[in-house]
């Protein structure tokens, strides 16, 4: 009974002691089960560092590439990135099968890096073509599904000329988009490379390259050691996040961009007044943390709108952030003649000039001074062509021809954008171009070389479009008074300026097809209106009373066939000659498809010019030269009492530009005033076919044609 009535004390000690027990086995157990832990993690420790965990296995570079440019940065890529310890890989697109591989990327930790260009009408180029249409039709089919790429990790950096602002890197932009579609990671920011200097955020296609590289591969150091983009705090929704600060790498990224856009201009927009393109370009003033308001946009623009209205010719700046920004003078204008473009062109014997001209010894100068023969000019009219010097004052050019024996080096523009050097500086350094003529080099006649020494005609035929220099007159005014002809060429894309030309001794306009389809496939103009402006500056040569030419290119499979659609053009500018020249074959090149056989042989080239003659009731065939795959059709009115009078009087030709020019314009002077009779040998049907006889020709045999030379 006793022990009934104390039962509650026996349970509460039954309780205690049961509780102590069960408490010390606890803690035994723990301290035994961090023993083993502990020993486990120093084995997985100690494992670890044999087998370190691999969150980046390699970079695959793929490339789309016309000319080659994408191609090299690839290799350039590779190069650095090997530096860093990744094994890198350059791969060709048209060698790519993405249908049986690019989903292999998803799950093998490599980063795939996409270096593409954009070709004629927005393209992909041609090793690209497959690659894109499969990712094209892979991102809109359901078969594949939206997660069909989940956990690939991509780059895409694309190439592209701002010129072209339809279609400006389109296809930089698709293939980021299509892979994103397909539910690929970017692992940063798409960059943008831009071969128009004026625009470019860098100054050139290769400064905004390597931009982009040194953030590239920053990112790809901080994914190598498995780290990830902290958040900046800045939420979509507006709320916080847990992390407010980057992580040391995010910020040194942060730095050295702004230290890069420090030096080479920041990020903003240039709207200009007498264009319609936006552009970016270079800016040193500080940029406001303001946000422009939705409702501001109006007031922005319009004041944009005012500005381009007042038709001054100055770039005014549309910062992203703070609307308005100040307008940009000639000092902040970039130079037309980047490093790498120097480069190129020195290697191919050009003589640069200041930051936007060049002069070239042509190959016919060297064959006369040897006594071989002259140019097609020296048969058609009289030029001594040991005493021609070939130059431009504008390296730029309005179109990319297919048949461009510079293999688009030079820049392209359509219109002056680039700093201007002072043209008398300019004018002396071409008239240098006599220190090609070294004295010793074996064949050259000494009496030749005197001769060449004093510099007689100018042909702005080099490269590029001197027509759209802004000071082509006093540039001409400037030859003229030194007793030097000018034989001026432009590609028909600026009849306003053709029309604003003064007196030049021979104006040139290159008829390169006679449809509207034929001149965009041929000379792929960047403008939109190309046929309009090229049906005009037609009209406004036919306005001038000098000596005009039409010039035909010939390309065999291309424009041959447009017999009739020529003649009408002939019949709208009414030139007072036609040269029509077959293609020369320029060497093989990504950035055309043109080979030998769309080159005509000289007979075709006859047979051509014959039937054009036959339909043009105005025209005669006068000329020809053989040597060239030339040959000239001349309008009757040089033909004097059954003989031909295309050659120039070079001596009359400088009294009365004189004449005209001490009249203020008033005193004007036609092709006629300043003929000359043409020699026998000159003429078409003649056995010599053009050949000067006081000249002995050479037959180059077993030797790569030099192709050099207008």
């Amino acid at each position: 009974m006793s022990i009934w009535h104390n039962r509650l004390y026996l349970y509460s000690a039954a309780a205690l002691v049961f509780g102590i027990w069960f408490s010390l086995k606890v803690a035994l157990k723990k301290k035994s089960f961090s023993k083993d832990v502990g020993t486990l993690v120093y084995r997985a420790v100690k494992n670890n560092d044999r087998d370190t965990v691999v969150h980046l296995s390699g970079v695959k570079i793929f490339y789309g590439s016309q000319t080659g440019t994408a191609k090299g940065f690839a290799q350039e890529l590779s190069e650095e990135v090997k530096t860093l310890g990744i094994p890198a890989e350059v791969i060709d697109m048209k060698d790519y099968d993405p249908d049986d591989q690019l989903a292999d990327e998803c799950s093998n930790k490599s980063v795939c890096v996409f270096l593409v260009a954009t070709y004629t009408d927005g393209q992909p180029t041609e090793n690209a073509e497959w690659f894109c249409k499969w990712l094209e039709e892979a991102s809109t089919d359901f078969r594949y599904g939206k997660t069909y790429l989940k956990g690939l990790r991509y780059a895409v950096f694309g190439l592209g000329n701002s010129v072209y602002v339809g279609h400006y890197n389109t296809v930089g932009k698709n293939v980021d988009k299509w892979l994103w579609m397909l539910s690929g990671m970017r692992v940063m920011t798409r960059g943008e490379g831009d071969c128009n200097v004026v625009k470019s955020r860098n100054g050139s296609v290769q400064a905004d390259f390597l931009a982009w590289k040194v953030k590239f591969l920053n990112r790809l150091q901080a994914l190598a050691k498995g780290e990830k983009k902290s958040c900046s705090g800045n939420c979509k929704t507006g709320g916080s996040c847990k992390s407010k600060r980057r992580d040391t790498q995010e910020e040194e990224e942060e730095e050295e961009e702004k230290a890069a856009l420090k030096n080479n201009g920041s990020e903003e927009e240039l709207i200009e007044s007498s264009s319609d393109d936006e552009e970016s370009g270079p800016q040193d003033e500080e940029k406001s943390a303001s946000v422009v308001d939705v409702e501001d946009l109006g007031n922005i623009m319009n004041s944009v709108k005012k500005a381009k209205s007042r038709g001054d010719g100055q770039m005014v700046k549309l910062s992203k952030l703070n609307g308005m920004g100040k307008i940009e003078d000639e000092g902040e204008r970039r130079e037309m003649i980047t490093p790498a473009l120097r480069d190129a062109l020195t290697k191919q014997g050009y003589k640069l000039i200041g930051s936007h001209s060049g002069v070239k010894l042509c190959r016919w100068t060297k064959s006369m001074l040897r006594g071989r023969g002259g140019c097609y000019k020296h048969t058609f009219y009289g030029i001594e062509s040991h005493r021609c010097m070939e130059t431009t004052p504008s390296l730029a050019c309005a179109n990319k021809c297919v048949f461009c024996w510079r293999h688009h080096t030079n820049p392209v523009g359509t219109e002056w954008r680039w700093k201007m050097d002072p043209t008398l500086i300019k004018s002396k350094g071409g008239a240098d171009s006599t220190t090609f003529l070294t004295p010793g080099v074996p064949g050259v006649k000494p009496e030749r070389y005197e001769e060449g020494l004093a510099v007689k005609h100018c042909a702005l035929s080099l490269v590029g479009e001197p027509i759209m220099y802004p000071e082509i007159n006093t540039f001409i005014r400037l030859l003229h008074s030194h007793h030097i002809s000018s034989f001026l060429v432009t590609n028909a894309q600026f009849p306003q300026e053709i029309r604003s030309l003064v007196p030049v001794t021979q104006l040139y306009v290159s008829v390169d097809a006679s449809t509207k389809d034929s001149l965009k496939k041929i000379d792929r103009p960047l403008f939109k209106d190309f046929w309009p402006r090229f049906l005009d500056s037609l009209r406004a040569l036919g306005e001038k009373r000098q000596r005009t030419v039409y010039r035909l290119t010939l390309v065999k499979a291309w424009n041959v066939e447009e017999m009739q659609a020529y003649s009408e053009l002939i019949a709208l500018g009414q030139p007072d000659f036609v040269e029509v020249k077959g293609v020369t074959y320029c060497g093989e090149s990504s950035a055309s498809s043109l080979t030998m056989a769309n080159v005509p042989w000289h007979q075709e080239v006859v047979a051509f010019v014959q039937q054009l003659a036959d339909m043009l009731p105005q025209y005669e065939i006068a000329c020809e030269h053989e040597h060239s795959n030339c040959l000239l059709i001349a309008h009757t009115k040089f033909k004097v009492d059954g003989e031909w009078w295309t050659w120039i009087d070079y001596e009359r030709f400088q009294e009365l530009v004189q004449t005209h020019e001490e009249s203020g314009g008033r005193q004007s002077f036609s092709a006629l005033d300043y003929t000359a009779k043409t020699p026998s040998w000159a003429l078409f049907g003649a056995n010599e076919q053009g050949f000067d006889p006081a000249d002995t020709r050479f037959q180059r045999r077993n030797k790569t044609k030099d192709i050099s030379g207008c």
